[in-house]
Formats: structure tokens, sequence, C-alpha cells
């Protein structure tokens, strides 16, 4: 049996490669140039731009630029009122914004357990905690993969809830052939560096509603409006602006917005290639009983922005920090996605306690992400694989 790396045998590549990376090309450079040496780098045309861009691949009528995915979850939450002693319902398998956004607005998170073989948030949990101090659902598309949309958004309208899609991974995901993004009340996006398109940091809501819209535009910019139909003192004059209402400075550049525009004319391309490298990953790991991967549902037509290994460790003679550090190892870097939300300590010293959701924390002791991107070679993802297979023969019982 070939020794692995980690106990002084050869790795099986020389250099590594990490979960996630942005691709830059030349022509996204050339596009954040011309906008650098233009007359506005901020506040300008190419937020405008971008926003028209996004509603065209979401299909969505009103997008909003933000300075970050973060950015867009706590602008949406304030837009649907949630507030002191409201609860929202979300997933505990995701970033720590969707439900910190709640609390940024003084309501309380109430995390509902996760499908075991999709990952995502599972309707059926959400049933069951609706009470009368239920506001909203923030619904996390988790890897990419669409929530039950259909089934949530019934639950919302059976209960009059505003239903927040955080789709911080989902751009170009299609659910029943319908761009995610046009489907929620309000659709949150993040274009952090490993996200499928990129601006550095970014965000931003879509929304099919118009007032949500004027509201959105104005908490992004601390509350401020141009608009004499939403003043209290209005004026014709060019020059006059007012506060109406408590906002943030939550704006994007016009470089960030330019590199952005950029980078969505290059989507149908970049989410073809992730789905190529989906199809290799889940061919090479189909028959390997120590090995689950994700299940996704038919309605999903999904741009996977992490590819999750689920390991059977009762099959395997490692625990997952020995199987994680095998792979860094054999220079395979991988990531674990996600920490159980309640169980950081700051949800910790709130009184929320261990096992409120026992798939999603079976879920996370056992799960771990590696190497998706759109400049991953076949080469590339072949080392992949034979790095897991590697360590799987070794620990295998």
């Amino acid at each position: 049996m070939e020794e692995l790396a980690i106990f002084g045998g050869k790795p099986v590549r020389e250099k590594a490669i990490y979960y996630g990376r942005q691709c830059i090309e030349q022509d996204d450079v050339d596009a954040v140039v011309s906008t650098l040496t233009s007359d506005f780098i901020t506040c300008g045309p190419r937020v405008k731009d971008m926003e028209k861009q996004l509603c065209e691949v979401t299909g969505a009528k009103y997008a909003v630029a933000v300075c970050n995915g973060t950015a867009a979850l706590h602008l949406s939450a304030m837009a649907a009122g949630f507030g002191p002693g409201d609860e929202v319902i979300v997933s505990p398998i995701t970033f720590a914004a969707s439900a910190n956004c709640v609390r940024y607005c003084g309501a309380t998170p109430v995390f509902a357990d996760i499908d075991n073989e999709t990952y995502n948030i599972d309707p059926e949990c959400i049933r069951k905690l609706i009470t009368p101090k239920t506001k909203g659902i923030v619904a996390v598309d988790f890897t990419g993969q669409a929530v039950k949309l259909d089934e949530i958004r019934q639950i919302c309208k059976e209960h009059g809830l505003i239903l927040i899609e955080d789709a911080a991974h989902a751009m170009g995901t299609k659910y029943k052939g319908q761009p995610v993004g046009s489907i929620a009340d309000m659709t949150c996006f993040s274009f952090h560096p490993v996200k499928t398109v990129t601006c550095g940091e970014g965000g931003a809501i879509t929304t099919n509603d118009e007032e949500l819209y004027r509201h959105l535009m104005r908490l992004r910019t601390h509350g401020i409006t141009r608009d004499p139909s939403e003043m209290a003192h209005p004026t014709d004059a060019l020059w006059y602006n007012e506060q109406v209402e408590l906002g943030f400075n939550y704006r994007l550049t016009d470089f960030q917005a330019a590199l952005l525009c950029s980078q969505l004319k290059k989507l149908p391309k970049y989410t073809k290639r992730r789905k190529e490298i989906v199809k290799l990953y889940d061919e090479a790991f189909a028959d390997m009983p120590e090995i689950q991967v994700q299940k996704e549902i038919p309605e999903s037509d999904t741009t996977r922005h992490l590819y999750v290994l689920r390991l059977h460790l009762e099959k395997l003679s490692c625990t997952r920090r020995q199987f994680f550090d095998a792979l860094y190892a054999e220079n395979t870097c991988p990531q674990v996605h996600y920490l159980p939300v309640y169980w950081h300590s700051y949800y910790e010293k709130l009184g929320y306690p261990k096992g409120l959701c026992p798939n999603a924390e079976a879920y996370y002791e056992s799960s771990m992400s590696i190497p998706i991107y759109y400049s991953l070679t076949d080469e590339d993802v072949n080392d992949v694989i034979r790095a897991v297979k590697k360590i799987v023969a070794y620990y295998r019982k």
C-alpha cells in the first residue's frame, strides 16, 4: 500500500491546490483600469451597469449593489421589518452572516435542521418551528444548490412570512428553469473571490418588489434620498437630499462594479466548467462506500460553489481531522463548511444548546470541501481524486 505523505510518503502532487480560487483574466483587469482612469470611481455609472446586468442574469426586476454579501443580508433583514420580539427561521449549516443579519435587527434566529442528503434546510423542520412570533425565513442555497423553493414559498404564503434567499453560493443556479434571484421576496448574493463570479468583495440584493427596492436603495446610502416623493420637506433644488431613516454606507465602488460586469459576461463558461468538475468527482466517488456525495434535487440546475465529501467514518480507521490533515499533506487543501452557527461561542452565550439540529451536527462532524473552481484543469481534478482514493485505501477498515 502506498504510504501517505503525512507519514513520509511522496505526495500525489508537488504544488498545493486550495478549495476555491478566483479567476482574473486580462479583460477583467482592463475593465478595472478603464474605470480607475474615468471620471467616476464610486457611485457612478458602472454600479448601475452592474445592477442592470444582474437583473438580466437573474430575471429579477430590481437589483441593489452593496459592499459585500453580509451587507446584502443585513439590509434585506431590515427591509423585511425584522425586529425585537420576532423569530426568523434559518439554516445552521451556513456562514454566520445568515443568522447574524437577524441579530443585527434585534430579532431571534431559530435554527431548522437540514436534509441528510441535500444538506439544505428541510421544509418539514421549518413547519415544526413556526410560532405566532415567526416573521420570516432565511433559506440558504448551500453549495449552490437551490433550496426547495416551492415548498418554502408555500409555507411563507400560509403564514404570511417574508422569504429571504441567501444565494451567496448560487449565482448561475436555476430552479425549475428560473434563475435564482427572481423567486424569493429578496435574494442575496456574495462576490467574494472564491464565489463563481467576484469583484474582490461585494454583494447584491435582487427583488421583484418596487417598494422593497426603494427601501433597500435608501438603506444602502445612510437612509438618504433625493426623491421628493420620499421626503418630509420636498423641494426641486438640485443640491438637496434628505435623510428619512437610519441607514448605512454599504455602497460599492465603480471599479469593483466594473470587475463584476466583466465577470458576469463569463458566467456561462464558469458554470459549464464547474458542472464538468462535479461530474468528474461524482463518477469517481460513486462506488466508494466510505464517501457520500451531495444529492441534488431535480428542480435545481446547480452551479456548484462547493463540492462536499461526507465521510462514513465508521468504515474508516481514522478521524475526520486525520483525513483532513492527510489531504493537506498530499497538497490537496480542503476546508470545512460549516460549523453549525449555534455552536459558535457567541450563540452559545445566548443560550443555544448543542443537539438542536442533529442532522446538521452529524453533517459537520463528517464533512469537508475539496477543490472546485473554474481554472482547475482535468489533471488537477484527477490529482484530487487520486489523493482522496489514496487516503481512503490507506484507512479503509
